[in-house]
C-alpha cells in the first residue's frame, strides 16, 4: 500500500513524534542533546542488534505477568516454549520484525512501486545542516561505538561551517511524487553520484540541526512535519531532528514500519539521554582531527536536475502554505477521571471529535483510527472505525437535543458507545477488523487479473476510505506533541493523547476545513461530556 503510493511522502504519509525537553535545562543545549541522542540512538542499536533489547510485550494482566518473577522464570524457558508461558499468563509478546529497519535504511523512489534497502554494514552517521551534507563514523571497526567526545567534536565542526545553502538544495527532490524522483534519481546517480548517495541511503540515520528555535508547539509540528524542505531526507527510515534550542523530534517514512517500533525507539532514546547522558554541558570535545573524519558530501548536478530540484521546491513550499495545524490540552480530566467513571479514554476522546463535526459540518463521516496488530507474526495495523450508530446517536443527543434528555440518559448512550468501542478495538487488535481483509483482496483481484467484484465499485466502499477524520493515539511520558497532515484534502489529521490527567489534541488541515473551529468545538464536547458525567446540565 505504502510503496505503490506515487504521492509524495511528506505530507501525504511521513509523521512526526516530538520528545519533551530534557528536565534538566541546560542539557538542552543544542550540541551537548544532538550528542546525548544520537549516542542513546546507537546505544539502543547496538542492544537490539545483539538480541538483548526487553521484548515488547502486551500485558493483559500486568499485575502477574509484567513482574520482576515472571521475567526471571521466563527467561530460563526454551524460547520454543517461551510463548505459552506467556500465554497462560494473559502476556503476549509482539512482533518486533520491523525493528532491524529502523537503522541503516531507506525508501529508494523506484517507478510504479518503490524499495527499501538496510545495509547494516555501514557505520556512519548522515547529519544534515542549513541543506549540507556530512558524514562521520559512529561505530568503528569493531562496531564499538565512538567516543562520544569525538561524536561531540564533530558535531560541533559541523556547526560551525559557515558555507551558505546550496543553491539548489538536493533533499527538496525527496518532497516529489515518487515516479518524479526515481526518474531524478536515475540522472544523479548516472551523473557521478552513485558513490554519494550510496552513503545517504546506508547511513545508520539521519540526524537534522536547524539553525533556530522553536516559538511554540504549532511552529514545533510544521517544522517537524515538514520543514522547509531542505534540512531533511524523507526517504530516511528517521530523521532525528534537533533544533538550535535543543527541541526534538523524530520524523519517520511509513512504509517499513508503524508507530509502534519508532515509540520505542523514542521511549528509550529519552529515557537513557537522561539518566546517562554521555556528555554533560561542561563536557569538552575530543581534540580530534574533525576536518579528516568528517566528509562532506559533495553532487554533481546537471541543468535537468537543477530544474526538478527548482520544480521540486516550487511544488513542496505551495503545498505546505495550505496546511494549517493547532493544538488544545484540555486540562479538566483525562485517563484516571474517565476510567474511575468506567468509560473507554480512547472512547470518549473518539466521541468528541464526533460531536465537534457534526456540530462544525452538521453530518457524520468515514473516520479512521489505527490500531497495532504486532501480537501477529509481521502484524502491522488495522482500522478502528470509531464513526458508529451508538456514537452518531449520541452525537445527536448532544449537539441537537441536549435539553430533551437527562444526565442518566446522557451517561447510559456515552456507556454504550464506550462499550461497543472497546469491542472494536479488541477486535481490530485481534486481525478481526475488514478494512485489511478488503484490501488483501482486492490486492490479490488486481495481482491475479481478476475483474474487480463490485462491491470495490460501489460508491459506499469509495465513501468508507475517503477518510475525513484521520486519527492516530500515541501516548508516553517522553512524548511532547505528534502529528500528521490529513489523509484527504477536505479531511482532517487529528493526533492526540488521553494523558492521566488532561487531553492533548493535534489537528491539522487544508483549506475547505478549518483546524482552529474544530479543535474549539472538540473542546465544546469535552465539556459537555465532562458536565453530564458529574450530571451538570449541558448548555447549548
Amino acid at each position: 500500500m505504502y510503496l505503490s503510493a506515487r504521492d509524495s511522502i511528506v505530507l501525504n504519509f511521513n509523521p512526526f513524534m516530538a520528545f519533551n525537553p530534557d528536565p534538566k535545562s541546560e542539557y538542552n543545549d543544542q550540541l551537548t542533546r544532538a550528542t546525548n541522542m544520537t549516542v542513546s540512538a546507537i546505544r539502543f542499536l547496538k542492544t537490539l542488534r545483539a538480541g538483548l533489547l526487553e521484548p515488547e510485550v502486551f500485558h493483559l494482566n500486568p499485575a502477574r505477568s509484567d513482574t520482576d518473577t515472571f521475567k526471571k522464570l521466563i527467561r530460563f524457558v526454551p524460547s520454543s516454549l517461551s510463548w505459552y508461558g506467556a500465554y497462560l499468563v494473559n502476556a503476549y509478546p509482539l512482533d518486533m520484525s520491523q525493528y532491524f529497519r529502523l537503522f541503516n535504511s531507506t525508501r529508494l523512489p523506484r517507478p510504479i512501486r518503490d524499495e527499501l534497502v538496510t545495509d547494516e554494514k555501514a557505520r556512519h552517521l548522515l547529519v544534515l545542516r542549513k541543506g549540507h551534507f556530512y558524514v562521520f563514523d559512529v561505530l568503528d571497526q569493531d562496531g564499538n561505538i565512538v567516543s562520544a567526545s569525538e561524536i561531540q567534536a564533530h558535531l560541533k565542526y559541523i556547526l560551525s561551517d559557515n558555507s551558505p545553502a546550496p543553491a539548489f538544495p538536493l533533499a527538496y527532490l525527496t518532497t516529489e511524487n515518487r515516479d518524479v524522483w526515481a526518474e531524478l534519481r536515475q540522472k544523479l546517480a548516472s551523473g557521478g553520484n552513485e558513490e554519494t548517495l550510496r552513503k545517504v541511503d546506508s547511513a545508520v540515520f539521519c540526524l537534522c540541526l536547524d539553525d533556530f528555535p522553536m516559538k511554540d508547539l504549532v511552529h514545533l509540528s510544521h517544522n517537524m512535519l515538514h520543514g522547509d524542505g531542505t534540512n531533511r531526507w524523507f526517504d530516511k527510515s528517521f530523521n532525528l531532528i534537533i533544533a538550535k534550542d535543543g527541541a526534538a523530534a523524530l520524523h519517520f517514512e511509513h512504509a517499513w514500519g508503524d508507530g509502534v517500533a519508532v515509540l520505542r525507539l523514542l521511549n528509550e532514546m529519552f529515557k537513557d539521554s537522561i539518566q546517562a547522558p554521555a556528555v554533560s554541558p561542561q563536557s569538552q570535545p575530543a581534540r580530534t582531527d574533525s576536518p579528516a573524519a568528517v566528509q562532506k558530501l559533495n553532487f554533481k548536478l546537471n541543468d535537468a536536475l537543477k530544474t526538478g530540484i527548482s520544480t521540486a521546491k516550487e511544488k513542496f513550499d505551495a503545498i505546505v502554505k495550505t496546511l494549517t495545524i493547532n493544538f488544545i490540552q484540555f486540562r479538566r480530566g483525562g485517563k484516571e477521571f474517565l476510567k474511575k467513571q468506567k468509560l473507554s479514554p480512547d472512547s470518549v476522546a473518539q466521541l468528541a471529535f464526533q460531536m465537534a463535526f457534526l456540530r462544525q459540518y452538521g453530518q457524520t463521516v468515514a473516520t479512521y483510527e489505527s490500531c497495532s496488530t504486532a501480537a501477529f507474526k509481521h502484524g502491522r495495523t488495522e482500522t478502528i472505525r470509531p464513526a458508529s450508530i451508538f456514537t452518531k446517536r449520541c452525537s445527536e443527543a448532544f449537539v441537537r437535543e441536549p435539553s430533551q434528555h437527562s444526565t442518566g440518559e446522557l451517561q447510559q448512550m456515552m456507556a454504550e458507545c464506550s462499550k461497543y468501542h472497546g469491542q472494536l478495538t479488541k477486535e481490530a487488535a485481534m486481525g478481526q477488523g475488514f478494512d485489511r481483509h478488503l484490501f488483501a483482496l482486492r490486492y490479490l483481484a488486481a495481482a491475479k487479473g481478476i475483474v474487480l467484484p463490485e462491491l470495490y465499485l460501489d460508491p459506499a466502499y469509495g465513501q468508507i476510505n475517503h477518510n475525513i477524520l484521520s486519527t492516530s493515539t500515541l501516548s508516553s511520558p517522553a512524548v511532547n506533541i505528534g502529528g500528521f497532515a490529513p489523509v484527504v484534502p477536505d479531511g482532517f489529521g487529528i493526533a492526540y493523547a488521553v494523558h492521566d490527567n488532561w487531553i492533548g489534541c493535534n489537528v491539522s488541515s487544508y483549506p475547505g476545513r478549518n483546524a482552529r473551529e474544530f479543535l474549539q468545538c472538540v473542546e465544546k464536547a469535552l465539556e459537555d461530556i465532562f458536565d453530564a458525567i458529574e450530571g451538570k446540565c449541558i448548555k447549548t
